[in-house]
């Protein structure tokens, strides 16, 4: 027979991020930022919807699609999930939107997360990310998921380590540049195609975000442990009225 006080000696899974030690103390928060990229088709006139959002109690970014004279791309982003379903998602259905066509192959998701040694966690979490992608010098954007191999998880820790190390050596040496700066989100459960990461690539000027990608494909990572990559969504910004 099962014994019924089993389940209550079980200890649940420690959720919570870990960052580096600060003032000799360790780091720690629930607290994340979530972010979603929703890419459309048959907008007329962005001014539009750059009025209409910027009523929201939520912050957006507005991109005008690279690839399509008529596509536009709205970021939101917010710490608390349910703003995308009671506040976004309304609006979604004013004048102003509801006649745009949803592209849902460019639709992305994702929390911030840490790696445990962050210096300053809260930063890492919620400034930064929100800093790169509202920065009004930096226009050009570049978002796409991706999915590593199983290959890669089986890994050792250490080896993983090595791995990712050169990966964000390369994305380091473009930052100090000011060529380009990095949005990383986890969207693990969260993305139709059951990517693992969505990346947004944030710059002065587009040469560089598409020279880091390139510049990628030479790593392990890319190279050899990578399953999955793209849609690109390639886009400017436009300032909200």
């Amino acid at each position: 027979m099962a014994d019924p006080t089993r389940r209550e000696r079980i200890e649940p899974p420690d959720l919570s991020e870990k960052g580096g030690l600060r003032h000799g103390a360790a780091q720690r928060s629930d607290d994340r930022l979530f972010m979603q990229l929703l890419a459309f088709g048959g907008c007329g006139d962005p001014s539009d919807v750059t009025r209409e959002l910027a009523s929201l109690s939520l912050e957006t970014v507005v991109y005008e699609d690279l690839n399509d004279p008529t596509g536009i791309a709205i970021l939101a982003m917010s710490r608390d999930p349910n703003i995308f379903v009671d506040v976004l998602r309304p609006a979604l259905g004013c004048p102003a939107l509801q006649a745009l066509v949803l592209k849902p192959e460019y639709t992305m998701f994702g929390r911030t997360y840490s790696l445990g040694y962050e210096p300053d966690l809260h930063d890492q979490l919620i400034e930064r990310p929100r800093r790169t992608v509202l920065n009004p010098d930096w226009r050009w954007a570049v978002w796409y998921p991706l999915r590593r191999s199983g290959g890669f998880e089986q890994l050792a820790p250490d080896e993983q380590r090595r791995i990712l190390a050169e990966h964000g050596a390369i994305g380091m040496a473009f930052g100090a540049g000011d060529y380009a700066h990095d949005v990383r989100l986890a969207c693990h459960g969260l993305d139709r195609n059951d990517n693992d990461f969505v990346i947004g690539l944030i710059g002065k000027d587009l040469f560089p975000l598409s020279a880091v990608v390139q510049s990628m494909r030479k790593t392990q990572q890319t190279s050899l442990y990578l399953d999955r990559l793209g849609p690109f969504f390639v886009g400017r910004k436009i300032p909200l009225r």
